[in-house]
């Protein structure tokens, strides 16, 4: 964008990069000292890159608030969505150090992963409602944080609650009009991600944003406490992938096929790294609810993002909204969004070419969505795996799931059926359910749940008809939340039990201990919910039947007209004020306690011989119903360590006698942690002692997730891990040495392993991240007045007429 204007007519913050005169004559003696306008430029010739640019990179570069010289830059976050699970402890840290929320027209939270999804009907407070101890405190933890700081809340009454990367697009497709209800509107999170802003959430399918051009990604609690502190968050640049989707899907073929198909191809691990940017001719023609579900899953491609440019579909979904630009102030967000489609010549790290005719109605046989089939294919034989450690991964997941080498994929009996998640629980899933489900009956023996994204698709469905038509055939139509995507509230599976899931992971006791997952789309659960079997849903399409449901009411609308009032609990803002909002204070850059340092850890290391270990495997999800970041160690590996009675595997590694105190694990196979965002299983790995962790490659989020707790992840060559593991089955001490960079065997060989230097000066020196980017707290205000600046249609109401915000008082932004 840069080289299509001439310097003088550049918006000001591009002047900036393009125009060094701009910056000293014009702009800095209003704001900063000669030494900051030095760093500034510094960070400006780091952080823009010349030449033709990615999607990705036009995102990040708008985003960067300082660069330093490693690479490593405070990028700074427009949208903040905050749930139970990873804010407790978050909260915690920022009470401790007397800090606030400094964004509060940036925050949004919710419950969803630990809510019950039954009827709601005689519900009075999460204290009475919540039978699970553990799941109402974290619920009501929830409760009590957001009237402390302040923070706008969609609680368990609040008809638009539900999972976080539903409730937030889904809002303003459920307008209901003045002949069925009241007219009001339906969500203050109307417009509240938009194209071209960051979006973080401690929750990994926070990619999901990534539909509308977003760069938006899952953090962990640690990084949670960051940008509620400082509104930015510590980040080295991903590398671009671009996965390319060119022709028409077969009928019957969906976005969820089309993703599955993906990570088939290029594995859980493909994307590590990386930020994918989604693109082709089949990609262009999906609804912005297709996109969402590719995001979405994108994380289980291992990349840290997935990404879709906004197009005339992104802004036709979006207009209208209310916390979408209106009036002159849409027309230039529109010509900026538009600048953001990636440059002709830019740059990719890697590409995947896919030819949509290629990809067939998909599910998954095995323990990882990698694990792909078509519907019409057979389970894999692990006799012609090409190498024994594939042979041996095929095997141990043929065990776990109870299949046989083989056995064809529509001869797999069901217990369940699961559609929601946040991957498919949006109006367009459930009319996709609902039409195979229509004047049929739910097969014998199989219990069927729908499970609507929140309360407003629940609310648009059951307006349209479509609960009434599941209900008929057999389906428990339940209320809005995570549900049986993840092992955490009521709704799980019992061991031995088998689903046909539309969620997203497929891991060992993810949605139960003991509980068998296929993933496919909605139309093929509903299928299978019908044939009692994995079933192409094809076969229930290709009936005399109509394209769409017929409801037994009338059907609203599709794309209802939109109304721009406010819900009687809403602020100018769209977002629920809270009369405990916190008055602006001075940012405090003092924390009360650093981390533990890291120097050198050496002893008996713990060899563990297994490829793609999970967060899940690391800790499952029933044991993170906590608000405190200790106690986790006795449940690490839980699965692998203890039997059903809960008595020690005596074969686990770290039951056995000389590694049950080993602070070092040395592990085979890569992809270490890959899965949730959630900062628990590191926490458990420390509670437990391990305090260092070899392994070929590490999960993005996961790999950062140690590091924000003093703890270090290093990467070494398998061959060199190989080496590694005997010394550790052999019970030889090995060292870990951080300052010198080295794995140290006892014979005193040495290992290189390479880490970033500003991590490394955290860990060894046990620094606060938070303190050190608040010493910037004038690199992040100036961001911030220019951001008001170029787009003004980010900030809040409330924080533009200068009654809600940062800390200190708002500055006038005329430059």
């Amino acid at each position: 964008m840069i080289g299509q204007w001439p310097p003088h007519k550049f918006p000001p913050l591009l002047r900036l990069a393009a125009d060094p005169a701009y910056l000293a004559a014009s702009f800095w003696p209003h704001y900063a000292s000669a030494w900051l306008a030095h760093h500034w430029t510094r960070r400006l010739s780091a952080g823009v890159q010349a030449g033709p640019r990615t999607l990705y990179d036009k995102v990040f570069d708008n985003h960067v608030v300082r660069m330093s010289e490693d690479g490593t830059a405070i990028l700074y976050i427009d949208r903040h969505i905050v749930h139970e699970v990873t804010s407790p402890q978050a909260f915690e840290g920022l009470a401790k150090a007397g800090r606030k929320v400094r964004r509060l027209d940036g925050t949004l939270a919710t419950v969803d992963h630990n809510v019950p999804t039954s009827s709601r009907k005689q519900f009075k407070n999460s204290a009475s409602f919540i039978q699970e101890a553990d799941s109402r405190i974290q619920v009501m933890t929830l409760e009590e944080n957001v009237k402390k700081f302040g923070v706008s809340f969609f609680g368990m009454t609040d008809r638009r609650q539900g999972i976080v990367h539903v409730s937030i697009y889904e809002s303003a497709r459920n307008l209901l009009s003045a002949d069925t209800v009241n007219t009001q509107v339906i969500g203050p999170e109307q417009g509240f991600t938009l194209p071209g802003t960051t979006v973080v959430c401690g929750d990994s399918h926070t990619s999901t944003h990534g539909a509308f051009g977003a760069l938006a990604f899952g953090i962990g609690t640690s990084e949670v406490e960051h940008v509620l502190a400082t509104q930015t968050i510590l980040q080295s640049k991903s590398k671009n992938m671009r996965v390319q989707i060119d022709g028409d899907l077969a009928p019957g073929v969906t976005s969820k096929d089309v993703m599955l198909h993906v990570i088939g191809v290029i594995g859980t691990a493909g994307g590590t790294g990386s930020v994918i940017e989604f693109c082709g001719t089949a990609v262009e023609k999906m609804s912005m609810e297709a996109r969402m579900s590719m995001a979405n899953m994108s994380i289980e491609g291992g990349a840290r993002a997935g990404m879709f440019a906004p197009d005339q579909i992104t802004f036709d979904y979006m207009k209208g909204r209310p916390l979408a630009p209106k009036g002159a102030e849409w027309e230039k967000a529109v010509e900026f969004w538009k600048s953001l489609k990636t440059d002709p010549g830019a740059h990719f790290d890697s590409t995947v070419l896919i030819n949509a005719a290629d990809i067939p109605p998909t599910v998954t046989w095995g323990t990882s969505p990698e694990d792909t089939v078509s519907i019409t294919g057979s389970v894999p034989d692990p006799e012609k795996a090409p190498t024994e450690a594939a042979k041996a991964k095929i095997q141990r997941a043929l065990t776990y799931m109870g299949l046989e080498p083989n056995q064809k994929i529509q001869d797999i009996k069901i217990t369940n059926v699961f559609i929601g998640s946040c991957t498919n629980s949006r109006i367009e899933d459930l009319r996709a359910a609902a039409a195979i489900a229509r004047g049929r009956k739910v097969a014998e023996g199989v219990y069927a749940m729908v499970v609507p994204g929140s309360g407003l698709v629940k609310e648009q469905a059951e307006q349209e008809g479509l609960d009434r038509i599941l209900t008929e055939a057999g389906f428990d139509w339940r209320e809005a939340g995570c549900s049986m995507c993840l092992g955490m509230n009521p709704d799980m599976l019992t061991p031995g039990q088998r689903c046909a899931s539309t969620s997203n992971r497929n891991f060992e006791g993810r949605q139960g201990p003991g509980g068998r997952t296929h993933l496919m789309s909605p139309a093929m659960a509903a299928a299978a919910a019908i044939a009692g079997h994995l079933a192409d849903a094809r076969k229930y399409q290709q009936e005399d039947r109509p394209a769409a449901p017929v409801p037994a009411v009338e059907i609203a609308p599709e794309d209802p007209v939109v109304s721009t009032k406010q819900s009687p609990d809403a602020a100018d803002d769209g977002v629920v004020e809270s009369a405990a909002a916190p008055e602006i204070a001075a940012p405090i850059t003092q924390a009360s306690v650093g981390m533990p340092k890291f120097e050198v850890v050496k002893g008996t290391a713990a060899p563990l011989e297994r490829a793609n270990v999970d967060t899940d495997l690391i800790i499952p999800a029933r044991f993170l119903k906590t608000i405190k970041r200790t106690g986790l160690g006795v449940s690490l590996f839980a699965s692998l360590r203890y039997n059903d009675d809960g008595s020690e595997k005596p074969e686990f590694i770290l039951n056995q006698p000389g590694y049950r105190n080993s602070q070092i694990l040395v592990v085979s196979g890569g992809n270490f942690g890959c899965g949730s965002s959630r900062e628990h299983a590191p926490w458990a790995l420390l509670d437990f002692g391990i305090r260092a962790v070899i392994a070929s490659t590490f999960a993005d989020i996961f790999n950062n997730n140690m590091y924000k707790n003093g703890s270090l992840p290093v990467v070494l060559p398998e061959e060199q891990i190989a080496v590694l593991m005997e010394d550790a089955k052999a019970g030889k001490e090995l060292a870990v040495d951080l300052p010198k960079q080295v794995v140290r065997r006892d014979n005193g060989e040495e290992f290189p392993f390479e880490v970033d230097a500003f991590r490394k000066h955290c860990l060894v020196n046990g620094l606060d991240e938070i303190s050190l980017t608040l010493e910037h707290e004038a690199e992040i205000r100036t961001y911030e007045l220019k951001r008001s600046e170029l787009w003004p249609w980010l900030d809040g109401k409330q924080y533009r007429a200068g009654k809600l915000g940062t800390a200190g008082v708002k500055e006038s932004t005329e430059w």
